[in-house]
């Protein structure tokens, strides 16, 4: 998105073909910017600030909450009229969190029921506003942002939980007026209009750790396993995982850690693993953790200890309710453990046994509960798990790779 708004070529290295991606690049074409795949990799043709132009038809975001709710913050900057939707998972995810201080800044929005996709977003004449989102998400904060490019004045993101923060290094990278002031209150984040963007020239994106997450925790909990992992994404808001994961006494080691593009990068390596501990997730970190959190319970099945997750309601707005998801496949497959409204917990270590389970139509419960049919006894079967292609189309194909035995139909 930064690169289409952009001034100038970007050449995007180590592109994902992720389905969520494909429909970024597919709206974004509809309004006007220019994109020329090639293997690996990404050339964007930035069209910059006033670029973008009419689409011809409603976009189409698929399963994306990233691509609806970020572009919807470029949408509201532009002088159009744009209708955004998406499959009916992303229909039924909120939308009020973008859509209140989007409105204040001066856009015209409307929505069904007031506050689900599809959105239709009348943009233009914003003005910057101060914003303390009442839920940490850094989705609402960049969508803010991207829309204060485009605002008068200056546009500020009062933020009390830290939660990701790649779109302030990448703005930062493309030289925006972004000021960022830490203290006890909170961290104000701070942009102002009035510039260019500038390209991002060759630019290699890190893998992320949300997906290497599935491949850290089979090599941690399937017997004689080792598996190394290379230039991934270590930003310091999204390695809580890391930390969890060697607080269950996991083998994992951080190797050539580096700088790229003003993120953290770093190779991996994890060993099988015996797990033991007490964990119990709440309060900050949860922002931090949201998206590992289905991983990090197939792995606590196999740690010695008690494994907590509370202040997590997040999770039942996902591309689906991920507590329910969770707690329903993990009991199919044997497990004993309580729901709660905000989360669940259960003892561990408890024994798998392989199960009919459902994917529900989410990648990460679909790639999640593949881990754990290698641990579990007897033969897994997920239906609709071809979900998993929304963020890692290449997964089964990489777990069979590393000595998985899978098939799919």
């Amino acid at each position: 998105m930064i690169a289409a708004i952009g001034s100038g070529h970007s050449r995007l290295l180590n592109y994902s073909s992720a389905r969520d991606c494909r429909n970024t690049i597919e709206c974004l074409t509809s309004l006007g910017a220019r994109f020329q795949i090639e293997p690996r990799a990404i050339l964007v043709e930035g069209v910059g600030l006033d670029g973008l132009r009419q689409a011809p038809s409603p976009l189409d975001a698929g399963n994306s909450g990233s691509t609806m709710r970020m572009l919807s913050g470029i949408l509201a900057g532009q002088p159009l009229t744009t209708i955004i939707d998406g499959d009916e998972s992303l229909r039924q995810r909120p939308m009020r969190r973008i859509i209140d201080p989007l409105v204040r800044m001066g856009a015209t929005i409307a929505a069904r029921d007031g506050r689900f996709a599809p959105l239709t977003i009348s943009g233009g004449g914003l003005h910057g506003i101060e914003y303390s989102p009442p839920v940490a998400s850094a989705q609402v904060k960049s969508a803010v942002l991207l829309a204060g490019l485009f605002a008068k004045g200056t546009t500020t993101i009062i933020e009390q939980t830290p939660t990701r923060d790649h779109t302030e290094i990448m703005l930062s990278q493309c030289e925006a007026q972004l000021t960022i002031e830490r203290a006890d209150a909170g961290t104000r984040i701070s942009v102002s209009s009035g510039t260019t963007l500038r390209a991002l020239g060759d630019y290699t994106v890190a893998g992320d750790i949300s997906s290497a997450a599935f491949f850290l925790v089979a090599g941690l909990i399937v017997p004689e396993a080792r598996i190394q992992l290379n230039h991934i994404g270590m930003n310091p808001s999204r390695r809580a995982l890391i930390d969890v994961l060697q607080l269950m006494g996991g083998s994992v080691e951080v190797r050539n850690a580096r700088s790229a593009h003003g993120e953290q990068v770093a190779d991996l390596v994890v060993v099988s693993s015996s797990l033991a501990g007490e964990v119990s997730l709440s309060g900050p970190i949860i922002a931090n953790l949201i998206d590992e959190i289905p991983i990090l319970a197939i792995a606590a099945t196999q740690m010695e200890g008690r494994f907590a997750v509370r202040e997590a309601g997040e999770l039942r707005v996902k591309e689906s309710d991920r507590i329910r998801s969770i707690v329903a496949n993990l009991r199919l497959m044997g497990v004993e453990l309580e729901e709660f409204e905000d989360g669940f917990q259960f003892e561990g270590p408890q024994r798998l046994t392989g199960a009919h389970l459902s994917s529900f139509g989410d990648h990460r419960i679909a790639m999640a509960f593949t881990v754990a049919g290698l641990v579990g006894r007897g033969a897994t079967v997920i239906a609709d798990a071809d979900a998993a292609a929304v963020s890692l189309p290449e997964f089964f194909e990489l777990l069979r790779q590393s000595g998985a035995s899978i098939s799919t139909s």
